[in-house]
């Protein structure tokens, strides 16, 4: 049986976190090889943060980009309207609400790890198996360490 929690702890409150995870997701946005910003792009223009229309145009401005798009943008992921509100709620929530962005930045590497097309199908998984859910979009992945 896999452990059900979290195989990480951090120190580090989730709106500190998350100005860290907008910081190198700005760099990915401005980086010269598109693999890296064109995805962080796709995001931006998801979440509307900007007033590019179409991905084209927002590469061709990424280098115009601030820091305070990428934690909008955040925000936006999250649920919130904005930054402001985001950075207000968010240290009150569990550390679980931004596992995400820990998936993302490499947090989970270390262990084995169970993706799953929908969070129900991985709560299935889950109670037969164990392992710890992150919600990851409309996905989710166990991540696998043994107890």
């Amino acid at each position: 049986m896999w452990s059900t929690s979290c195989p990480i702890s951090s120190s580090v409150s989730n709106s500190d976190y998350l100005r860290e995870h907008a910081r190198r997701l700005l760099r990915h946005a401005r980086d010269g090889d598109t693999s890296a910003s064109m995805p962080v792009l796709r995001r931006l223009l998801a979440a509307k943060i900007t007033r590019a229309q179409r991905l084209a145009d927002l590469h061709a401005i990424r280098d115009d980009l601030q820091l305070k798009h990428l934690l909008a943008m955040l925000a936006a992921e999250l649920g919130y309207a904005n930054w402001d509100a985001c950075k207000s709620d968010i240290d009150g929530k569990a550390s679980a609400i931004i596992d995400r962005y820990r998936l993302d930045a490499g947090a989970f590497n270390d262990f084995e790890k169970n993706w799953f097309a929908s969070e129900a199908q991985a709560l299935d998984w889950q109670r037969a198996h164990g392992g710890y859910i992150v919600r990851y979009g409309e996905q989710a992945v166990a991540i696998l360490k043994r107890e």
